[in-house]
């Protein structure tokens, strides 16, 4: 469709093309799609220009939930200058981590780089730009959470794009990222993930809701405390344990770290409450366990 806003520069996305040996010209502006046959620009091309009206908000917190913040940024301009500075943020907290076999040095990544890449490829290329809203990224010790606006595109099931059942909402976006080559095929992102993480304990997960799709990527570094934790000897150690080394833990990460379900987890968290050994900060979704100081 016809862009409401005509009075648009392409400074970013010009010397992007360039940069890959790609002509943006009139001509070949036309066969992308950004300028219609009337010769107006289209709403692709306001995603692509420097007055993009949306935008990438990242917010990085301490521990596993939102009580405490540490930072945040917002990424504006072109699409893919969102993506490039996007990536380039929160490549910032894919620590790495070293182990020695014998005298050869293993690195490993919280995050393998290719799913970090294509998750934020998926979460601004499929996206629902009707919604004004940002599209969000949040940063948590054990995860990083891509948010998408839209939801799942109409007739397809969670199931249908495991499988690698893929339709675009946004062709000619779609389309542009595959001539830049940021994307190597359609249907295939979420399979790849999926393949990053087939030697990791903790696999990503995908949530679509009516308006949203959220990829979840763990960190797989935090894998290997939670089975240090599981040497204790009794839950209630276990858990201790494991907060010694957290500011703090959640309902699900006992679950997690235990192995059970809801009603357990709740009953060793409330006993240790009773000893004085934790304490609850927050309520309802936000409800955090704290360590208790020693006096």
């Amino acid at each position: 469709m016809r862009a409401l806003n005509q009075d648009l520069t392409f400074h970013y996305t010009q010397d992007y093309f360039y940069n890959r040996h790609i002509p943006l010209k009139t001509e070949n502006m036309k066969s992308l799609g950004l300028i219609d046959v009337d010769g107006f620009y289209t709403n692709t091309a306001l995603l692509l220009s420097d007055q993009c009206e949306h935008s990438v908000k990242c917010a990085v917190f301490e521990g596993t939930g939102k009580t405490r913040f540490k930072t945040r940024k917002e990424f504006t301009g072109s699409l893919l200058k969102q993506l490039e500075e996007a990536y380039e943020y929160i490549s910032l907290f894919n620590n790495v981590h070293a182990d020695f076999i014998g005298l050869e040095r293993i690195e490993s990544f919280d995050y393998p780089k290719y799913a970090m890449r294509e998750a934020l490829l998926n979460t601004l290329v499929h996206r629902d730009y009707n919604y004004s809203a940002s599209t969000i990224i949040n940063v948590f010790t054990d995860r990083m959470e891509f948010v998408s606006l839209g939801g799942l595109v109409k007739g397809l099931t969670l199931d249908d794009i495991l499988r690698g059942v893929s339709q675009s909402r946004n062709m000619l976006l779609a389309n542009i990222f595959y001539r830049l080559k940021l994307i190597e095929s359609f249907g295939t992102g979420i399979q790849r993930i999926l393949e990053s993480y087939q030697d990791g304990k903790r696999q990503p997960e995908f949530l679509p809701g009516p308006s949203s799709f959220i990829t979840i990527l763990p960190n797989q570094n935090e894998e290997q405390e939670y089975e240090t934790d599981k040497a204790s000897s009794s839950p209630e150690e276990k858990l201790l344990a494991f907060l010694s080394k957290k500011k703090e833990i959640t309902r699900s990460d006992v679950e997690k770290l235990l192995n059970c379900s809801a009603f357990p987890a709740r009953k060793i968290l409330n006993s240790l409450i009773a000893k004085n050994e934790i304490s609850v900060q927050g309520h309802a979704r936000s409800t955090k366990y704290v360590l208790n100081k020693k006096k």
